[in-house]
């Protein structure tokens, strides 16, 4: 086999990380090759009536620049020739356009206020029951439902005649394509999908208001959406003809892809990170009255659909840091604050990570004090302590999770694949085994990234399936495995911990 080599973009919430992997000669190789920090840009503007509110906003331009200097780095240390290029991203927001290609306006960011009373507003026009039976997504205040009801509430002078709608994903393959394409996975998590279908329920967008004509075309995973523009291989010096492929481009579905499962049933995956995605890969979506009253969502992948509920993550110890910098001057290292935390007594208290008090507080540590003291909890003071009740809820609320799905899917879990960036986390690794009382294999680390170049891999030929991917990606990377410990103790908290769960809501 000739060498093919493929450019993944992986964008989170807090940073994008751009690969290079390599398949030469049945072998594959991943190298990183540019890697940028980005995070919501908040402004105080007054609106037309003089009122003043803050306005999350992505800054689109300075990520753009990053994928060219992704290109440029490629070129002057690998070479011109590149295969194809992808990119994954978080699961939501997008832009406006004019038919000129102009984006009317910022990129406003999932955690901007704004989107607070919206999930209300989206139940007004339709019945809850019907959405969740046609999308099968149950309802979260930054789902793409709820963006474009308040644009065409708020913003309706926008959507001029030949104005278009682009997702994340989209907005970024159309900057280096000119197409306007998304693929299923990340349009089924916008709850305007129909999940069986897999195409915009006009349905859903009639009884919204949102225009059909703004909505770009959805496309399978793995398609090639077209040819990198020329102007543009040529401003950065890539060879003419690279492809533009719409991959697995919600993060998660590239995760979930990548990893290394034997048997699904039996397989509960977490994709680790700013967020946890805790779900199972099935068939066919599930939109049972019991799944919809569990809040589990149905999430397009490649060939399958992942029944999944959207946790919260490490964004809970990350906002404590940065509270704590503030209060310091600078960071807390982290192998300082890891020493603390397992050093620090077990079980003290118990949060919900997903209680809607811990979603964009103005200080985290305040929050959790709150929650602890609304629980009749009293709240550690040492940070160490704090860091700890986070990392223990989160893996008792993983154990509470697979209980529900389990239940609405007729399925038992024997192992836990943790993949992303939280496979670094050697002590949660170790709490979740501990907390569900099963093995935990966590790899690969960049599993999205990985997940995003096996289905680009797909698109190219390169190999036949995502089953031909699993001996590649467990030959590439390293998979650690984390036995349980203590269940006696770890039940007993738990009960604990459910307890909490009842008096928090």
């Amino acid at each position: 086999m000739s060498t093919k080599r493929l450019l993944a973009v992986d964008l989170g919430a807090s940073g994008g990380k751009c690969f290079v992997g390599t398949f030469k000669d049945q072998e594959f190789s991943m190298q990183e090759i540019h890697r940028f920090a980005h995070e919501g840009v908040s402004f105080f503007r007054p609106d037309r009536d003089g009122v003043v509110s803050e306005r999350v906003v992505w800054d689109d331009v300075f990520i753009y620049r990053n994928i060219v200097e992704a290109l440029q780095t490629y070129v002057r240390d690998i070479g011109m020739e590149l295969t194809s290029i992808g990119m994954d991203t978080w699961g939501a927001d997008g832009n406006l356009f004019n038919a000129d290609g102009d984006m009317l306006g910022n990129m406003y960011c999932y955690r901007d206020h704004r989107l607070d009373p919206m999930i209300d507003k989206v139940k007004a026009c339709l019945n809850p029951n019907r959405i969740y039976e046609i999308t099968g997504i149950h309802f979260q205040p930054f789902n793409l439902s709820n963006q474009l009801l308040w644009l065409v509430q708020n913003r309706p002078e926008l959507l001029s005649e030949g104005a278009f709608y682009l997702p994340v994903p989209a907005l970024f393959t159309y900057y280096l394509s000119g197409e306007k394409a998304v693929d299923s996975s990340w349009a089924s998590v916008t709850q305007l999908m129909d999940a069986h279908s897999k195409e915009w329920s006009r349905e859903m967008l009639d009884g919204l208001g949102i225009p059909a004509a703004i909505m770009p075309r959805i496309v399978p995973p793995g398609t090639v959406v077209g040819d990198m523009l020329p102007e543009l291989a040529e401003a950065v010096g890539v060879a003419p003809g690279t492809k533009v492929v719409a991959a697995a481009a919600h993060d998660t579905a590239s995760a979930f892809a990548a990893a290394p499962v034997d048997n699904p049933d039996e397989a509960l995956i977490i994709s680790s990170g700013t967020w946890s995605l805790v779900g199972k890969l099935m068939p066919e979506p599930v939109t049972t009255a019991e799944a919809m009253a569990a809040n589990i969502s149905n999430e397009g992948g490649v060939g399958n659909v992942r029944v999944l509920k959207n946790c919260m993550g490490t964004w809970l110890v990350q906002e404590l840091r940065r509270v704590w910098r503030v209060e310091d001057g600078a960071d807390v290292p982290w192998p300082e604050l890891d020493a603390a935390t397992e050093a620090a007594p077990s079980f003290a208290a118990f949060i919900d990570p997903d209680d809607p008090s811990f979603y964009n507080p103005t200080n985290m540590h305040d929050a959790i004090v709150a929650f602890c003291d609304k629980t009749g909890q009293t709240a550690p003071q040492e940070r160490g302590a704090l860091a700890r009740l986070v990392y223990e809820s989160l893996a008792m609320k993983y154990r509470y999770v697979n209980e529900q799905i389990c239940g609405v899917t007729n399925t038992t879990t024997k192992v836990v694949n943790i993949v992303g960036g939280g496979t670094r986390n050697v002590m949660l690794n170790q709490f979740t085994a501990d907390a569900l009382g099963l093995p935990v294999c966590a790899g690969p680390e960049e599993g999205t990234a990985v997940g995003n170049l096996m289905v680009q891999a797909v698109a190219m030929g390169v190999i036949n399936s995502l089953a031909d991917a699993q001996p590649i990606i467990r030959n590439a990377f390293p998979i650690r495995e984390y036995q349980p410990q203590d269940s006696d103790a770890w039940d007993q908290a738990y009960e604990k911990f459910l307890q909490i769960l009842a008096s928090g809501s």
